[in-house]
């Protein structure tokens, strides 16, 4: 054999391992969006209504804090205002243009929401960290006076409140349960596969690298300034897209208290529990917020304990109960549910193939 032979069968017994792996990842993923797809036909409305839809929008919300807080190493404590300007947008957009097609809706309501992250993004170019964080409060702030103030974005309603408007495309339409869900799961995929590739394209890198440390990323050449501004006009981008699925998709009507302060915590809180720089865990991190609350509720019950308690007591106790959860996992896995998810994939998958050398 000669050397040319031989350099290529090495390299060829190194490239199909890894086609193998690229094949076993995509196969998966395959089994896991069919698996998401037919959901609603084996799943109840309450199941899909009140579990399955918010942990989506809210996975979604947490994938457009990860990549300005886990990648850029930014922070925001303003994602449900970037959110209720998504919902907001999307709502007059619908009245205002019945002309327009729902997925150019979609895209034009995530750049308005983008143009108000860039622009609440500007104390990041003078300022970091504790303050930043508090600078960002401006805008949660800001957007809630404004659209309590101005009944012009909510059709003149006396109750400032929002409807989900005509949820339709290419005739068909999409106000069912299953229609919603099917609506924002579509989303949501689409706006997973390009934050992936957002992620592994050189804008990802070079975030990375101001994540890391900004005067080396300044004197290997990254535009700084740019950098963060388009980490924040994204984050925003993902959060409107996020805000129109809780509003219209989920809660089928808002207002802007709908997006308080304490939505923005539970974003925060996804992305911490879920696990920083990473894109699937703040699904998890999702989950673990929208379901929490609802076994811990169950607990109550099937404990006896609403006989023994008031409402406002149980309430309370099971916010101390999550939060001592909260912390337990941070302690436990530092990195969050995304990592102790690999981690314990990699377990069995050694446990596997032990077993299978055994035989």
């Amino acid at each position: 054999m000669s050397k040319v032979e031989a350099s290529y069968a090495s390299r060829s017994t190194l490239v199909k391992p890894r086609a193998q792996g690229d094949l076993a990842k995509q196969a998966g993923l395959a089994v896991v969006i069919a698996g998401l797809c037919a959901f609603p036909l084996t799943l109840s409305d309450y199941w899909i209504n009140s579990i399955i839809i918010p942990t989506i929008a809210m996975g979604l919300a947490g994938v457009g804090l990860n990549l300005l807080m886990g990648y850029t190493g930014c922070v925001s404590l303003g994602s449900a205002a970037f959110m209720s300007i998504g919902a907001f947008a999307s709502f007059n957009l619908l009245l205002r243009l019945p002309e327009l097609p729902l997925p150019l809706v979609i895209v034009l309501s995530g750049l308005i929401a983008a143009a108000a992250g860039v622009v609440f993004g500007l104390p990041s170019l003078r300022i970091r960290g504790f303050y930043l964080a508090a600078s960002t409060l401006a805008a949660q702030f800001f957007f809630i006076w404004l659209f309590t103030t101005f009944p012009w974005f909510s059709n003149n309603n006396l109750s400032l409140t929002i409807t989900a408007p005509r949820l339709e495309f290419l005739g068909w339409d999409l106000k069912s349960a299953q229609g919603r869900y099917l609506f924002a799961l579509i989303t949501t995929i689409l706006m997973v596969w390009l934050a992936r590739w957002i992620v592994k394209s050189r804008i990802g890198r070079e975030w990375i690298a101001l994540s890391d440390m900004e005067t080396s990323a300044t004197v290997i050449g990254i535009r700084v300034a740019h950098r963060k501004l388009l980490a924040y006009g994204i984050s925003s981008f993902y959060c409107g897209v996020a805000g129109i699925l809780w509003a219209f998709a989920y809660l089928q009507t808002a207002n802007a208290d709908t997006f308080d302060l304490d939505k923005s915590f539970e974003v925060l809180f996804i992305v911490i529990v879920g696990g920083t720089a990473t894109i699937y865990g703040n699904f998890l991190g999702a989950a673990f917020i929208i379901l929490t609350p609802v076994f811990l509720k169950l607990g109550v019950s099937w404990l006896g304990l609403t006989d023994y308690a008031d409402i406002g007591t149980l309430t309370n106790l099971e916010r101390v109960i999550f939060g001592a959860l909260i912390i337990y996992i941070l302690i436990k896995e530092p990195d969050g549910l995304a990592r102790l998810v690999q981690r314990g994939l990699r377990s069995l998958g050694r446990a596997a193939r032990g077993v299978r050398g055994g035989s």
